[in-house]
């Protein structure tokens, strides 16, 4: 049993807590934020993520997870310093490390000598040894030493990810700290897990090379989907296929109106950024960056040509505001792009998310929210789905061509039944799996 500070109670922050707690660890969670300080304290999430919030009563009442506002009680008792808090896109892309810096100053102010300070934010390489030096250059003799032991979790399975990982990468520069790190993580050793022992720099670039290469993988779907649509493949067996290919594998390659959330956009900007420093043209990446900005665009037009005619004046049911299902994040969701273009053109739009309304409410308080997808679609000469949560699969055709003014569905996560869509009267554009009928009139 270790005694572990955890500094940012932000998503990942909170997931790594909870988790180290259950592992056996004592554990106390630091934020600066009062209010959400006592919520974790009271076993409240301030934000949704499925299973935590059990995890999170069951190791508070066991004693082995507490939270509070102050940095220095938190260091001064613990050998071990996790560091998660944020490390957002300046205007160039680049990470503010500025939140990372002043927490790495006071872990060098309060921390006991022989502590392990373990970086858990995306940082861009070269972040942890810079940070190791900086606490030598105020405790030169602490014997403080700096780990990079990058986080892999999808929002929506946090849990699931943190329990059992597909690998634990450690960088560090001595045996001791890997020992260290890698008693921490002893249980899921029993479990097989895989560690990555290499260099700090290494696990940094391990981090952002995994968030890139993923998000080319959608990006490259997703134009896939689009070049379906025009020649009337379905993108579907197209992905099914690719899938069985040992060499590419099966996930993300589900379409989509473009990727969002708190790590790919951030996280291959950040990459670019540093290959711009290192005079290493990312052009790849850069490409991705562009291409899914593209993407979003494309909704409306899509919609556009759906309708005939402008949107000005008409009401648009929007399902779906989180940038992926099982979470409430709205960060970079296409969403965000969807309904401002939306607006742009003059529509009306009733939204529905199971859990991302009041988050979406605070970028746009003035579109209508409606408390189920049925009835958001009150009146509604169009339909777009934009997030895959499972609800909207069985969307009730029968009740929707009574409530619907339009007969308009554009399913951009391809969650609905398109036969039985076309028999209810419908005209159903999915992304990637246009109907052969649609192809052979134009």
């Amino acid at each position: 049993m270790k005694d572990i500070a955890v500094i940012g109670t932000g998503y990942v922050g909170l997931v790594v807590a909870v988790g180290l707690a259950d592992l056996g660890n004592r554990v106390t969670g630091v934020d600066i934020d009062d209010v959400k300080i006592a919520m974790l304290n009271e076993g409240e999430l301030p934000f949704y993520e499925p299973g935590l919030k059990d995890y999170l009563e069951a190791n508070i009442e066991s004693g082995r997870l507490d939270f509070t506002r102050d940095i220095a009680a938190a260091v001064v008792k613990s050998s071990v310093v996790f560091l998660a808090v944020g490390t957002p896109p300046r205007r160039d892309g680049s990470a503010n490390l500025e939140y990372l810096e002043s927490s790495i100053d006071a872990v060098a102010e309060h921390a006991p000598s022989r502590t392990l300070v373990v970086i858990k934010s995306t940082v861009p390489v070269g972040t942890s040894r810079a940070l190791g030096e900086r606490i030598r250059s105020r405790r030169s003799a602490a014997g403080i030493e700096v780990v990079s032991n990058p986080e892999f979790l999808r929002e929506g399975r946090a849990v699931q990810d943190f329990f059992h990982p597909d690998r634990v990468v450690i960088g560090a520069e001595s045996e001791w700290a890997r020992e260290i790190l890698a008693g921490i993580y002893s249980a899921l050793r029993l479990n097989e897990v895989p560690f990555v022992c290499c260099d700090m720099e290494t696990a940094e670039l391990i981090k952002y090379a995994t968030n890139a290469f993923l998000a080319t993988k959608i990006t490259f779907i997703n134009q896939m989907a689009s070049l379906a649509d025009k020649v009337g493949a379905d993108i579907a067996l197209i992905a099914k296929s690719m899938g069985m290919d040992g060499r590419i594998g099966e996930k993300f390659l589900h379409p989509g109106p473009g990727f969002g959330g708190s790590c790919l956009p951030k996280d291959i900007r950040a990459l670019a950024s540093t290959g711009d420093s290192f005079d290493v043209h990312m052009s790849l990446v850069k490409s991705v960056i562009a291409a899914n900005e593209e993407l979003k665009t494309r909704v409306v037009m899509r919609l556009k040509e759906l309708l005939g005619t402008r949107i000005r004046g008409l009401s648009i049911a929007v399902l779906g505001l989180a940038f992926k299902s099982n979470t409430d994040d709205v960060r970079e969701s296409p969403a965000l792009r969807v309904v401002a273009d939306l607006l742009e053109e003059g529509a009306f739009v009733r939204a529905h998310d199971p859990q991302a309304m009041d988050n979406f409410r605070a970028v746009f308080p003035d579109i209508s929210y409606c408390a189920s997808g049925h009835e958001a679609m009150k009146g509604a000469d169009a339909l777009v789905i934009l997030t895959e949560w499972n609800e909207y699969r069985s969307l009730d055709f029968n009740l929707m061509s009574k409530v619907m003014k339009g007969r308009i569905l554009l399913d951009m996560r391809n969650v609905l039944n398109s036969r039985l869509a076309r028999e209810h009267g419908f005209v159903y554009r999915g992304n990637g799996r246009v109907i052969k009928e649609l192809i052979q009139s134009r």
